[in-house]
């Protein structure tokens, strides 16, 4: 393997743009990319100096000068990639949602076992240096027991029919695309639910529109998250305890600030930081420090816990009566 870990990006759409943008801002390697089309893999290449453009994603994971794939198709087709991928002994992050359920995201997870190759969801946000630092301060009881969480995410998207996001045949909807941001916050804070409900509005196409969940916990905790493609929200987030509160600022899962409060409302500490790019990179270099170690798992994010959380999406959708077409 060379000193730097080289990366293959499969797919050419506009997160996977936002994630090479980082990686060259912060100096990672990028060696190959691969698309449907000549076309399109050349464009891409071009854009962002990418030594190598693949007219197919078979050419990229064959591709003997990349260690790992950076898989950024819609995800109803992240299984097939992911799987391609693996089969040809690379290893994979995988944007989010990881799967369309957690049917598909256990044969990713098996796969990348048994091939000793590390999987790992894109789930950006889990890496920022605020939410390390979060943790941080939760775990040395400075807000005391975790008692609530509120976060939303909320955006006002297109309204096109056609639209990935209002389509159900490419797993269009709130809950996946958006709701995924909140819920993998609160299984990070708190883990897995004892208990769930959830309530939707929906677009004229079947997708829904805005999702709202309750999450309860033995501990007596309850979390709550709000997310919406049809209206533009506060997007921030709040950790309260029985001795004080963590308030994030918007945008709550980008690289942001926050504010520490004592329960009488005296400021305890204030968190900035320096922002490079989206901080998509920050993954990256979880991915890299992984594969450099020897190591197939995150202990900040590890496979396990990616299937349990689609398997609370699952959850959701069965609630609120979201089906897509590949599942009936």
């Amino acid at each position: 393997m060379a000193d730097k870990i080289r990366w293959g990006i499969l797919a050419t759409g506009w997160i996977a743009e936002l994630f090479v943008t980082d990686l060259h801002l912060t100096g990672h390697s990028v060696t190959a990319v691969g698309s449907r089309t000549a076309a399109s893999a050349e464009r891409f290449a071009k854009a962002f100096n990418i030594p190598t453009a693949h007219a197919s994603y078979e050419a990229l994971a064959a591709d003997p000068n990349v260690d790992i794939i950076y898989i950024a198709t819609p995800h109803p087709q992240h299984v097939a990639a992911a799987k391609l991928a693996l089969n040809a002994g690379k290893h994979i992050l995988v944007e989010k949602p990881f799967t369309i359920n957690a049917t598909e995201a256990i044969e990713i997870t098996t796969l990348a076992r048994a091939k000793g190759l590390l999987v790992l969801e894109a789930m950006w946000t889990r890496f920022l240096p605020h939410m390390h630092r979060i943790r941080e301060i939760i775990a040395a009881g400075t807000i005391g027991e975790v008692r609530s969480i509120t976060a939303d995410h909320s955006q006002k998207l297109s309204d096109d029919p056609k639209h990935r996001l209002n389509d159900l045949a490419l797993g269009g909807g709130a809950l996946l695309d958006l709701g995924i941001y909140p819920i993998s916050f609160t299984w990070d804070i708190l883990g897995k639910p004892d208990s769930m409900h959830a309530s939707a509005t929906f677009r004229a196409t079947g997708a829904d529109a805005q999702v709202a969940t309750i999450f309860h916990y033995a501990s007596g905790a309850i979390a709550t998250t709000l997310s919406s493609s049809d209206s533009a929200g506060p997007n921030r987030a709040c950790v309260v305890g029985s001795k004080g509160r963590i308030e994030i600022d918007r945008v709550w899962y980008e690289p942001t600030s926050f504010r520490v409060y004592a329960s009488d409302n005296s400021l305890i500490e204030t968190f900035d930081q320096s922002r490079i790019g989206r901080g998509m990179q920050y993954q990256a270099e979880e991915a890299e420090a992984l594969i450099a170690a020897g190591k197939i798992a995150s202990v900040l994010l590890p496979p396990e816990q990616t299937v349990q959380i689609m398997q609370t999406l699952d959850t959701l959708r069965a609630q609120i009566g979201l089906k897509y077409p590949s599942e009936a």
